[in-house]
Formats: structure tokens, sequence, C-alpha cells
């Protein structure tokens, strides 16, 4: 019997599998899938009376994709440590980039945050997102020492941060939070000490109010102060309009394509308000699933980190999935009206040529790492 089994142990023969998260995917392809049919609902009315076209907006929401799923395509087959090289790099051309944009860049709505690409236009911003990610990964992963010490990683977050987040702040403070949330989270992760984060969350309290408190920074304040009280304010009339709009839909909604707040009550209501449309022609029903899409989401990308094969890439990961909650947590807080209005993104539903692509591409550096790992298969 001893033999027997021995001999049947040396016929086994293992072959290593390499992995490719098709479930993470295929979550993405379904995010896309609503958000296109709900961009196109939501954005018809508008489309056709400043266009002519009812497809405009989905239109051009479907070639910036085109350029995320090229940008997906080459990061899934390509190995993400090339990634460590372009770190710093990426950080510098961030930079340069949001600082020009400041004083050259697309006005809209009285915010400089565009630079014009023939015809279209590109937030330079989106890029600073992905830049801090892969700086603090490279960071973390090449110099643990730094974030076993309190100080030395203070440090080393204000060196990272305080550039770019200080010229972003300026014109776009629900960016710069996003930005810090990335940044702090995975430094937290890093090195979970609460005291030290308890203070780095004080710091940076104060300097959220004294970006309010700032010549021409006025209008930070005032919003609130609409965010308490929009009723009592004109400028309150979007929240009133996206909190109806969610309160008519009940249940199960008045179905797609019967919206009534989309045509012309919500402003813009394909950008920031999206969900408000969405919870108004699919109700509750349709806003839980898509927040139940998000969550599965999230959930390949933390096992995706969990498995990865060195902390550079787990830290990747970690930095894209914390990048979609922070967004998909504002967005949905803020059509609620559970805080003050700060002009974020719905991830691959709202519409938004540079952050669709960005956000794209990203999955495809999740699937770069996913990719990079191996297991053992029995034949």
């Amino acid at each position: 019997m001893a033999k027997a089994r021995n001999r049947k142990r040396k016929r086994r023969k293992f072959h290593t599998v390499k992995y490719f998260d098709y479930s993470l995917l295929f979550f993405l392809f379904l995010l896309l899938g609503v958000g296109y049919v709900m961009l196109y609902s939501t954005s018809a009315y508008s489309a056709t009376l400043s266009y002519g076209d009812s497809a405009h907006y989905l239109i051009r929401q479907l070639v910036a994709s085109m350029l995320g799923f090229g940008m997906l395509f080459f990061f899934s087959f390509t190995d993400y440590h090339f990634l460590k090289k372009c770190a710093f790099g990426l950080y510098v051309i961030s930079f340069v980039l949001c600082t020009y944009v400041q004083f050259f860049g697309k006005t809209i709505n009285n915010q400089s945050r565009w630079i014009r690409l023939g015809p279209f236009s590109f937030q330079p911003s989106e890029l600073a997102k992905v830049a801090i990610i892969i700086c603090l990964a490279k960071i973390i992963s090449e110099h643990q020492e730094i974030f076993r010490d309190d100080w030395k990683m203070v440090k080393v977050l204000a060196f990272i941060m305080v550039p770019i987040g200080g010229i972003v702040v300026v014109n776009n403070l629900s960016t710069a939070l996003i930005l810090a949330g990335i940044a702090f989270i995975m430094a937290f992760i890093a090195n979970p000490n609460y005291k030290i984060f308890g203070g780095i969350l004080g710091v940076g309290g104060v300097g959220v109010l004294i970006m309010m408190v700032l010549p021409g920074m006025s209008y930070r304040f005032e919003r609130i102060s609409i965010w308490l009280h929009p009723e009592e304010s004109d400028k309150g009339y979007q929240t009133l309009q996206g909190l109806y709009a969610i309160g008519s839909g009940g249940l199960f909604g008045k179905g797609l394509g019967e919206s009534t707040q989309k045509l012309g009550f919500v402003p813009e209501a394909q950008n920031d308000m999206i969900f408000s449309i969405i919870c108004e022609e699919l109700g509750l029903f349709g806003a839980i699933c898509i927040i139940t899409l998000y969550l599965l989401l999230l959930w390949r990308c933390m096992m995706i980190a969990l498995q990865a094969k060195d902390k550079f890439g787990s830290f990747l990961v970690i930095g894209v999935m914390v990048h979609i909650a922070l967004q998909v947590c504002m967005n949905i807080a803020v059509v609620t009206n559970s805080m003050p209005n700060t002009g974020v993104t719905l991830p691959f539903i709202s519409y938004g040529g540079s952050s669709i692509a960005i956000l794209i591409g990203e999955i495809g550096i999740v699937l770069s790492v996913s990719r990079s790992m191996k297991y053992n298969d029995e034949e």
C-alpha cells in the first residue's frame, strides 16, 4: 500500500497557472453598461436642446471609454512593476499640468480645471490621483522603515501631498480631499498608528477651515450654509430638486426614461447628480443594486490586494480601491444632502471623459496585479 501511494505521488505533476480576474472585469462591464443606459436616459433631453443630438453626451462618454479601454488593455498585459520607474516622472507631469491649468486652463462655472485638447477637455487632477497612488505604493514597498517611524512618515506624506494638493485645492477642494483621503488611508494601512493619524486629521481639518476663510473662498462657507438650509437660498435649488427626484422614485421608481426632474429641473443632471435620476427612475431597489455592484467591484479589488505577490502590487490595488470608494461615498452623500456639495462624479456612471478614462485605466492596473498571482494546479 505504501509503495503504491509513493508511485502515485511521483506521477503527480504540478504546473503554474496565471490568474486573471474575470469577475472584476464582469462587474466593471455591468457598471459601465448601467452607466451608459442611465447617462443616455438622463442627458437625452438637455443634449437635444443644447446640441440637437440626444446622444451627444453618450457618444463623448463612449469615446473617452475607448481611451480608457486602450489603457486597460495595455496595463492588463504589462508587468505593473514598470510603474515604479514612472512614479516620480508621472508625479512631476501631474504637478506641472495642475499648475498650468490654474493659469491657462479652460474655465467652466468660474473654475479653471480643464485643459483644452481639440474638441475634448482633460482634467489634470484626475491624473494626479493616479500619480499619488503609484508614488505612495512605490515608497511604501521600497522604504518600509520610513512607515515604521511616525515622524518620517509624516515628512514623506507632506513632501508628496503639499505641492500637488496645495495647487489643486485652490480651485478644486473636493479633488484635493480625495487626494488627501487616498494618501491618508494608504499610509494608515502601512502604519496603523491611531494617535499620529488622529493628529493628521486634526491638522487637515484646520487646513480645510483656513482654505474656507481665505480671500475669495467665502463661497465654500456658503456651501455649508446651503447644505444645512437648502430651502433658504436660491443656490440650494439643485440639492432640493435632487431630493425631490429621490423621494418621488419610491421603491421601484417611475420606470426607465420616465424621470421628470431631468427635464431641466436638476441642472446638469448627467454629471454629479445622476444618482438622483437613478433613484427616480429605478427607485430604491435600483439604487441598492448599483451600490451592490460597487461593493462587488471593491470586494474583488480587496481580494487581489490581499493575494498580490508583493507589497507594491498590493498597495497599487489598495490605492485604486480607496479612490473608487471615496468617490462613490462622496457623490452619494452629496446627492442625498448628507454632506455639502463638492462636485464629485459617480465612478463609471457620471458624464466625464477624464474621470471615466482614468478609472477604467486604473482597473487595468488592478488586472495586471491579478495576473501576477500564481497558483499550483494539480493535473
